[in-house]
């Protein structure tokens, strides 16, 4: 930047190949200090008249070239006016920092894509002080922070990728055959890792060396670092044909899903693109089941089984859900959450707890997977609310366990063509007795489909009083099978029926004015400044305190 009062300093004129002197510039003529008239270069006359002192800025305010003329100016004018001073020391010139210019939802800042412009304009607010601008902008700001940080994560991770090409180029030409297999330690020492986390980021940057569209959206700033490494860990098992299959199906939805969201998409995609591949995986991963036991941060202790199979960890979390679900009945006062654990670790221990008979043995589970998996005549992957998608053999697998267990009880869900749930129904296995022989298990599928209420609602299982009916309530968790705020993933089978506009303020116990929030959403809804509308079934708009809206519609399930 100039200073205010400053010149440009005198040049020096070659004549005859000997520099002269320093010259003025008097009228187009170069005139040294001793008097003697030089003609002006041809270059000079030929060109217009411009100042060599107006290129791109450069030092601390380089960013400021790659700014679109409109968001450069709009910045400018509102970080405030440069104050008058007679002489400005060298450098960049002081700016009063205020009010966010751009920032705000749908300014040219809030959409910038990563670079040095948006790192230039975020440090400039933020040097000037993050008091100074609403509570909007100071979520653009935020939001460009996260872009900037995904930015860098991906030139990190190309540079470690090109690191790895070089030795292992340089291994191909004839160098020592074990320089590439210690890529590795070299990224430790440089970067101060431990050998397993430059072994891991060596291992991301290399599956994401595959993955194009996924190293692109990360350099955009349109995923981070999270949901780029779902995606490459989820294609792991494919090759590279398939992994790219999969890589396009989820990375356009990538942006506006949690990482919880994107896994559940990656890995359904996976099922779909090559059930194979993904079986192998799991019959691997299966070899290496276990029980594994650590240490909690708050001095409690944690119990997993891991890498064990999907039919069989879905009906145990049934199992204990239901013995839970009896212990609320029985009077317990503890959350569902804590008389879980309960349950969980009484049947570990071998300690009593209500007895099955009392109540559902496995509790309900919802099936979703097109007619052609079920029939076993496609490969296309099943969904079951409250764990997510699972191949359709274990789909199959699951409603086989579900039959040959006593008062088990099973519903099946249809979609439309968006993969949206569209109609559902429930039914019940069954026993039954051979003409003078012994009971036996046996099971049939008895299902009334009722439509869902999907543009309009006609009110058909509207409940008159406050609490919903069994059968509302359970449409509603099909419809939305978790929590209705954006992002959250807990089962909507364990969140509060809410109503969108109270049952006192004359809201409807419908279809209409239902959504399943979790207990710590639903305390958002209700705190001032938050705002929840329906504007038809199962779409819910939030606008939340610093003045943004957030869209959520129920997820889709697999389509056939």
């Amino acid at each position: 930047m100039l200073d205010c009062l400053s010149a440009p300093p005198a040049s020096p004129v070659r004549l005859a190949d000997q520099v002269v002197a320093p010259v003025a510039d008097l009228g187009g003529w170069d005139v040294p200090v001793g008097g003697v008239e030089v003609p002006p270069w041809d270059e000079e006359c030929g060109g217009p008249d411009i100042d060599p002192y107006s290129g791109p800025p450069d030092g601390a305010d380089a960013w400021a070239a790659d700014v679109p003329d409109d968001l450069l100016s709009e910045h400018f004018d509102a970080m405030g006016p440069v104050p008058v001073c007679e002489v400005l020391p060298a450098g960049p010139m002081p700016r009063d920092g205020g009010r966010g210019a751009g920032f705000a939802a749908g300014g040219a800042a809030d959409r910038l894509p990563p670079g040095m412009a948006l790192a230039g304009l975020t440090n400039d607010l933020w040097a000037a002080g993050l008091g100074k601008i609403t509570d909007d902008e100071l979520i653009g700001v935020l939001r460009a922070w996260r872009r900037l940080s995904s930015w860098m994560v991906a030139g990190e991770l190309a540079a470690v990728a090109e690191l790895s090409r070089r030795r292992a180029d340089a291994v191909a030409a004839g160098a020592d055959p074990y320089l590439a297999e210690h890529v590795g330690d070299e990224i430790a020492v440089c970067l101060t890792l431990t050998a397993r986390g430059a072994d891991q980021l060596l291992e991301f940057a290399a599956r994401l060396d595959r993955l194009p569209c996924t190293r692109a959206a990360l350099a955009a700033g349109e995923i981070d670092r999270a949901k780029a490494y779902v995606i490459a860990d989820e294609v792991s098992c494919l090759d590279h044909v398939h992994a790219m299959a999969v890589e396009k199906a989820v990375i356009g939805r990538a942006r506006v899903q949690t990482t919880g969201q994107l896994r559940a998409s990656a890995r359904r995609a996976v099922l779909t693109a090559d059930p194979t591949a993904a079986s192998r995986q799991r019959e691997q991963a299966e070899k290496e089941a276990r029980v594994e036991v650590w240490s909690e941060t708050g001095g409690t202790a944690a119990l997993a089984g891991r890498d064990l199979r999907p039919a069989d960890v879905i009906a145990a979390d049934k199992r204990i859900d239901s013995l839970a679900r009896q212990l609320k009945a029985a009077g317990f006062e503890e959350s569902l959450d804590r008389l879980r654990a309960r349950a969980y670790i009484a049947l570990l221990l071998g300690q009593p707890v209500p007895s099955p008979s009392a109540g559902c043995a496995t509790g309900s589970v919802n099936l979703t997977m097109p007619l052609a998996s079920w029939l076993g005549a496609s490969g296309q992957p099943g969904e079951v609310a409250g764990f997510g998608p699972v191949a359709a053999a274990d789909a199959r697998a699951l409603a086989h366990r579900l039959a040959r267990e006593r008062s088990s009880r099973w519903c099946l869900t249809l979609t439309g063509p968006d993969g949206r749930a569209v109609a559902h129904g429930c039914a019940r296995a069954r026993w039954q007795a051979d003409a003078g022989g012994p009971a036996r298990r046996d099971w049939e599928l008895a299902l009334t489909i009722r439509p869902l209420a999907v543009a309009d609602c006609l009110h058909p299982r509207e409940s008159a009083g406050y609490v919903p009916s069994p059968t509302l309530r359970h449409m509603i968790t099909i419809r939305q099978p978790t929590c209705s705020f954006p992002g959250c993933r807990r089962p909507s089978a364990r969140c509060d029926q809410d109503h969108t506009v109270p049952h006192d303020q004359g809201g409807r116990t419908c279809e209409c004015n239902l959504a399943p929030l979790c207990r710590r959403h639903h305390r958002a809804k209700q705190v001032r400044g938050w705002q929840l509308h329906q504007p038809q079934p199962g779409i819910l708009i939030w606008t939340l305190p610093h003045g943004r809206s957030y869209r959520v519609e129920p997820e889709p399930y697999p389509r056939d």
